[in-house]
């Protein structure tokens, strides 16, 4: 591993005041005149014409009733929507390859905004805050090279990051962006895939129980180019990764997965957009999570967007949910828009549940106890996921800190009904 240092305070260049949306309008839908007048306030139709702007003065401010922000716990957030967030560069630790270059690069890098712009407030935020860019460039062949950047010192004082990931024409590696500790954090991260390259991008979100951390990725795919996009979300206060692909170029293929376990007042939330607008293109969207606790709460909405300039798509998207305790709560909204009927097969599919007693049952009647049970149930559900990642060691670990949460949740939910024992009494449905 090598360490890096932050480099001096690079200055900021000027961004433009707004960037408006295709179709001209702005983030509540009107239309712009060209004699700067305004027609009477449309809704806007599709996730693609949302406003889209690097600059945070030209999104209002964030009441909790819009769309995107209904679900989340804006007291939390609050700090990465208003603050002047510092967006220098800071301490990280990054693998040596010779496949890759993993180094600083200033605001004004000619990368930023290759792969998209802020729908929301908080990353443009962190966009007009950035004063320094980690650019991860991929070049090598070898589609076992492995790259890791592991980030544990962002303190608790509000902070932005801005991040570009590149793979060059034909490149093949996997990026994988470890993040551990204490952060108020919001951040970009752009994922540009050239021409034939293929990609695998790992966010982890492995924080301390006290961070906020607020993401927006956003991902371009070129002609015959294949994107895996992998989110897991385990530790912290609050998580809101909320990654875009846009698929422009032919023959371009994504393949999106999520996995999160949600404990005891823990917020998860992943807003996915996958936007087909080219021909013979395919995307695959897979999110799983699993919740313990009161009041654990995980939100996932899934967008997909077939235009008219994608005939030839294959699509589908799904998320599953899997409760292990009472006074949880998962949202799960799954969107398909199709604007062609030329295409290959689409499809949607969202479920929430319990524990299948059946799967319990089946496991106890060959002698295996009930708590080793629901441990290989709850396993068995999410390793299909991590599994998707190609990476062993890494999959090894995942699967060793989801074993830990269900421990410290038998622990937590063990502790009511030992007290109330020692009471002489025990919860309803509980042998004392």
């Amino acid at each position: 591993m090598s360490s890096t240092t932050p480099p001096p305070h690079i200055d900021q260049p000027t961004e433009p005041a707004s960037t408006l949306s295709s179709g001209g309008t702005d983030q509540h839908g009107a239309r712009a005149h060209s004699d700067g007048g305004w027609d009477t306030k449309v809704p806007v139709q599709t996730r693609s014409q949302r406003f889209r702007s690097g600059d945070v003065s030209a999104f209002p401010a964030v009441t909790g009733r819009e769309v995107n922000w209904k679900f989340a716990p804006l007291a939390k957030i609050q700090p990465l929507l208003d603050s002047t967030l510092d967006g220098s560069a800071y301490p990280f630790l990054a693998t040596q390859s010779a496949g890759a270059d993993v180094e600083w690069g200033r605001s004004d890098d000619p990368r930023v905004g290759g792969a998209g712009l802020p729908e929301d407030r908080a990353a443009a935020a962190a966009w007009s805050a950035r004063d320094a860019v980690l650019a991860i460039t991929v070049k090598g062949t070898d589609e076992h090279e492995f790259i890791t950047v592991t980030r544990s010192d962002f303190g608790t004082q509000p902070r932005a990051a801005h991040t570009v990931i590149t793979a060059e024409p034909h490149a093949q590696g996997i990026v994988v962006i470890d993040n551990r500790g204490s952060a108020l954090l919001s951040e970009n991260v752009e994922v540009v895939v050239r021409d034939g390259a293929r990609l695998t991008v790992v966010t982890v979100q492995d924080w301390d129980d006290d961070a906020v951390h607020v993401s927006t990725h956003f991902a371009e795919v070129g002609r015959d180019a294949f994107l895996k996009h992998v989110v897991v979300s385990l530790g912290g206060d609050v998580i809101r990764v909320n990654p875009s692909t846009h698929l422009g170029a032919q023959g371009g293929d994504v393949e999106m997965y999520g996995v999160y376990f949600a404990d005891a007042g823990q917020y998860i939330e992943q807003q996915v957009y996958v936007d087909h607008d080219a021909p013979n293109t395919r995307s695959r969207v897979n999110y799983k999570g699993a919740l313990q606790g009161q009041g654990a709460h995980t939100v996932w909405i899934g967008d997909v967007l077939i235009g008219r300039s994608a005939p030839g798509t294959d699509s589908y998207e799904q998320n599953r949910n899997l409760v292990l305790t009472e006074g949880t709560r998962a949202d799960s909204i799954p969107n398909l828009e199709i604007e062609t009927g030329d295409i290959t097969g689409a499809g949607h599919a969202s479920a929430t549940g319990r524990f299948d007693d059946e799967q319990l049952f089946y496991l106890q009647a060959r002698g295996i106890p009930e708590e080793e049970a629901r441990r290989l149930v709850v396993l068995g559900f999410l390793v299909e996921v991590i599994q998707k990642i190609g990476a062993p060691e890494l999959e090894e670990r995942l699967i060793a800190a989801i074993e830990q949460e269900l421990m410290e949740g038998r622990t937590v939910l063990a502790a009511p009904v030992a007290e109330a024992a020692a009471a002489g009494s025990a919860p309803a449905g509980v042998d004392a």
